[in-house]
């Protein structure tokens, strides 16, 4: 990030003129476009399993498919987001929707040949970086224009939208591999189903970000001083463990117990995803009530909440007891629920509108390095134990926990300078009529302009 003397992170008045077409609801499309990716990206997980019993590959090879998707998503959310930046949101978000769908037909072809796997998880990736960037920074905008609610409300928004798909899509997948006829082809049917219902709301949907040719369309995002310090301190060390903590939920717990649960194991993943993903849309109202920019409670809350599912997670690993897992898993899609608000919530309060996009990208790139987890623990699984290793993790967790606690308390979040905007009149309202502490507590007069 770099320093600047001046205010940067300024929204102009003309940002914050309400485009046309938006309403209070305007953002329900955009996060079914963001859900459907969503559906996409984390079906696979349980069937993971299915790969090793109907194609014969190893657990690390398999992995190495799961692990692959965050290839893919890197470039995706790196050069999505600036491009949503410069071309506006609808241009990138709409094309990741058809390219996501395109993704699960070449899955389907997984049984004539292996390769199709690894091409289809990479395709994936890649949709997935460009609508999750943009989608993000398309909620948030529609949500402080459409409802004057603040950006943090945005920030829960695009969490639950794109948790939904994560947690329903293996769901409905891990259902259909296990009784529909021809699993390898019919897994992936509804998701394609899904993306062409979202399309065309996607493209009906109000544009929040008009194309500017002359956005440059990659460089640091320009930040004050203390935004690019409190990023790079806080909001990357605690990045990689929001898919870190639901990648070793979902793909990793699972198969401790596929000998002990046999025909099961596979439903079994498939549930424990879902309700993984469910715990992470569950545990929002927590995340909201401890939220204070400047204190560290959500931070450690979060990263706290990742220790104990590790922890669980270990245990469970020591008999392969399958309630164990479930419940690690479940702990563990808390704490992937209040890391990725968190994240979100840090960058659309130090972004402004020209670099939104660009920050989220890089927030979200930074984040899905955590798919890597499940791959390494599955090759470290020679030199240690599956309950050595889960404790090692939980220990980095830990310190990642002990460190970002004391950045937030040394350099607690200001309120961008020339950020406070008069409240509108519905937001005005809701301050005086919303008893929750995320609304007094959480939010003074001076954190109205965050975003």
């Amino acid at each position: 990030m770099t320093d600047q003397t001046t205010r940067v992170d300024r929204e102009p008045p003309a940002s914050r003129a309400r485009p046309p077409g938006v309403g209070g609801r305007a953002w329900l499309a955009i996060a079914l476009g963001v859900a459907a990716v969503g559906w996409g990206a984390n079906q696979f997980a349980p069937l993971l399993l299915m790969y090793r019993s109907e194609l014969g590959v190893s657990t690390a090879t398999v992995q190495a498919t799961y692990a692959l998707y965050a290839i893919g998503l890197i470039p995706g959310l790196l050069l999505g987001g600036p491009l949503s930046d410069r071309y506006g949101r609808r241009r990138m978000l709409a094309p990741a929707l058809g390219v996501s769908a395109l993704a699960s037909v070449l899955l389907m072809l997984a049984d004539s040949g292996l390769a199709w796997l690894f091409v289809g998880r990479l395709v994936a990736g890649v949709a997935s970086g460009a609508a999750f960037s943009a989608g993000t920074a398309w909620i948030k905008e529609l949500t402080v224009h459409g409802s004057g609610q603040d950006a943090h409300i945005g920030a829960r928004r695009a969490t639950i939208g794109m948790t939904t798909g994560f947690a329903v899509g293996p769901l409905v997948a891990g259902l259909l591999a296990q009784w529909a006829p021809h699993p390898i082809v019919s897994s992936y049917v509804p998701h394609v189903l899904l993306a062409l219902v979202a399309l065309p709301l996607v493209l009906r949907a109000p544009e929040t970000r008009q194309a500017e040719a002359d956005t440059v369309l990659w460089a640091r995002p320009r930040l004050s001083r203390e935004s690019g310090r409190r990023f790079r301190l806080v909001v990357v060390p605690l990045a990689p463990w929001v898919f870190g903590a639901s990648s070793i939920a979902l793909a990793y717990l699972p198969g401790l117990v596929r000998e002990e649960l046999g025909d099961d194991a596979l439903l079994f993943s498939a549930v424990v995803t879902a309700l993984t993903m469910v715990a992470g849309i569950l545990v929002q109202p927590l995340a909201r009530r401890v939220s204070r920019p400047d204190k560290p409670y959500l931070v450690a809350t979060a990263l706290g909440i990742v220790v104990v599912g590790l922890v669980l997670g270990a245990i469970a690993a020591t008999d392969a007891r399958w309630w164990l897992i479930a419940a690690a898993a479940l702990v563990l899609g808390a704490g992937y629920g209040c890391c990725l608000v968190y994240g979100l919530m840090e960058v659309q309060r130090m972004a402004g509108p020209e670099n939104l996009g660009r920050l989220t990208a890089i927030f979200q790139a930074i984040a899905y390095l955590g798919f890597g987890a499940p791959y390494l623990l599955a090759v470290a699984e020679h030199a240690l134990s599956v309950s050595e290793l889960l404790v090692l993790t939980a220990v980095l967790a830990a310190l990642t926990l002990l460190w970002t606690t004391y950045r937030v308390v040394r350099e607690p979040a200001r309120a961008p300078e020339g950020r406070s905007v008069a409240p509108s009149a519905p937001e005005a309202a809701r301050a005086g009529t919303d008893a929750s502490p995320a609304a007094h507590g959480a939010r003074g007069p001076a954190d109205r302009g965050r975003g």
